[in-house]
């Protein structure tokens, strides 16, 4: 075999490594309860709605949503969704016992959101944005 011939062997090779070793290029899909979820509540803060983000929650999370947490979501992002947004999931991490998830949330603006939610025993106890 020529030597350009291995050379274009060898970068094959090396790029099809790298593909198969880039973060998201074997990413598993989110569970599916758990994209529901996410899906009703971001469209819970687009509405403005606190009775369907709370659906799923637990009473602590129901507890702590209060009319005014409702209007900062929406103030932060959920305005800015009803013009448009992309939900991408990332992973999800096992932590004291919840499994937390994480999607990116990416603005027609163009800037991003990380949303982190916290899952046990189909309960919401954790809503976060980074």
């Amino acid at each position: 075999m020529p030597a350009f011939q291995r050379g274009i062997l060898v970068a094959l090779v090396g790029l099809s490594v790298f593909l198969t070793n880039t973060p998201g290029a074997n990413a598993a899909a989110a569970d599916p309860a758990a994209q529901k979820i996410c899906k009703q509540m971001l469209t819970a803060i687009i509405d403005q709605d606190r009775d369907a983000f709370i659906a799923q929650g637990t009473d602590a999370v129901k507890a702590g949503t209060t009319d005014d947490v409702m209007k900062y979501l929406h103030a932060q992002i959920g305005a800015r969704m009803a013009d448009g947004y992309e939900l991408t999931f990332l992973t999800v991490l096992k932590q004291a016992g919840y499994e937390v998830y994480l999607w990116k949330l990416s603005f027609k603006q163009g800037d991003d959101v990380v949303v982190r939610i916290a899952i046990k025993d189909g309960k919401v106890g954790g809503f976060f944005l980074q």
